[in-house]
């Protein structure tokens, strides 16, 4: 017998449940399950968040990110405010270190006046003045809108609105297979909805595939590692980061101030070899293995997306040394900070490539039609786009399930 539900909501990390909360506004009545393969939620990318708050201030305004990161950030900071939930408004500096990342700074000052997103140029007394510790070219960015949260009270917080509104959230029920007219094998259940929304992360492009979506783009993992400084050592007064290189996803070891009084630094972007690849052999697949080194050899020998200095790189953030290093071309000090022995737990991002070109897509993308949506690219920062994703995409529409 199946299951019939109105909405049906593949992955129930941060970008699922915010689907199933404005979804539930939008039409209270409505049926909606979701389905999650792992026991308890949190156990990925959601829950291994560096849990920083953005502010839509690096992409374009004509993006979705930019205007998902940017109203993400607000509805965030409201909603801890309403729920009592960790919030500390740090703010982000933004330093050059040479005069060809001063020229970039700038552009990012622009992106940020035209995204909405307040920024305040700071000279290299008033950035000391911030932040005493600070190096910086000529000048620095100061963001105020950054700030700090924690991912897990989050997912726990919308776990819990989503199923205080009528949602059923199945753990343990993996999707297995699409078996036609929205029938959907969820571990031993079999569902039949109005609406399938994938938000499977980095298998989202395999489940949209099996409908006959995105079949010319695939998920590429991407590993973020981080490491803690020594304890008693003093954090910076805020959030601190180079200026990225903006051709490309990542935006380089930086300072990250955690709710605890904590400092980290990272994370690593290493290509990962399986698509949940963050400990051991966990998981270990080989077909995705075989897979992911031939995309990986071919964008490496056309260089595509810069991908040979992308993969030195992050031959180099593998060590310590390195990234220590790099940290301390944006603080005075950053070396007897140590961070020596505790690693952050390593999370996988998961990276749209175009397969004909293996271009990097670098912004939302979502394919489908009334039946089934697939958030395909739900890029970073995706906990911060989360909420101002859901309140311009969820759909709207809802056919009758089995229809």
């Amino acid at each position: 017998m199946n299951q019939s539900v109105d909405y049906l909501i593949i992955g129930a990390g941060i970008i699922g449940l915010t689907v199933a909360r404005a979804l539930q506004q939008r039409d209270p009545g409505a049926r909606l399950t979701l389905i999650d393969k792992e026991p308890r939620l949190g156990q990925h990318a959601s829950g291994r968040n560096s849990g920083v708050l953005h502010s839509g201030i690096y992409d374009s305004a004509e993006s979705l990110k930019a205007r998902f990161t940017r109203d993400g950030n607000a509805a965030w900071q409201a909603y801890c405010t309403e729920r009592g939930l960790p919030l500390e408004r740090c703010g982000k500096l933004i330093v050059a270190r040479d005069a060809k990342e001063h020229a970039r700074l700038a552009t990012l000052e622009q992106r940020g006046r035209v995204n909405g997103v307040e920024v305040q140029c700071l000279d290299e007394t008033e950035t000391r003045a911030l932040e005493p510790r600070a190096r910086t070219f000529g000048h620095a960015l100061f963001v105020p809108s950054t700030a700090s949260v924690d991912p897990m009270q989050l997912l726990a917080a919308q776990q819990a609105d989503v199923i205080a509104a009528g949602a059923t959230l199945l753990c343990n029920h993996p999707y297995r297979a699409h078996l036609g007219d929205n029938r959907i094998q969820a571990g031993s259940e079999r569902l039949q909805a109005g609406t399938v929304i994938n938000c499977a992360g980095i298998y989202a492009d395999r489940i949209a595939h099996d409908v006959g979506f995105g079949q010319a783009d695939s998920l590429l993992p991407f590993k973020g590692l981080y490491r803690y400084a020594d304890p008693g050592t003093e954090p910076p007064r805020t959030h601190l980061y180079p200026v990225p290189d903006l051709r490309q996803p990542f935006l380089g070891v930086h300072f990250t101030r955690t709710l605890d009084g904590r400092t980290k630094i990272g994370p690593t972007a290493l290509p990962a070899l399986w698509r949940e690849h963050s400990a051991g052999l966990s998981r270990f697949r080989f077909s995705e293995l075989l897979e992911i080194a031939r995309r990986e050899l071919f964008m490496f020998a056309t260089n595509r997306n810069d991908f040979r200095a992308l993969a030195r790189q992050a031959r180099r953030k593998q060590r310590r040394s390195y990234r220590v290093a790099e940290a301390a071309t944006l603080l005075h000090g950053a070396e007897a900070m140590g961070f020596h022995h505790q690693r952050g737990r390593p999370g996988i991002r998961a990276q749209l490539v175009e397969r004909k070109t293996n271009r990097l897509v670098m912004d939302f993308v979502i394919k489908g039609d009334a039946k089934s949506v697939h958030v395909l690219n739900a890029v970073s920062p995706t906990l911060t786009c989360a909420r101002g994703f859901c309140r311009d995409r969820a759909p709207r529409d809802r056919p009758a399930a089995g229809s």
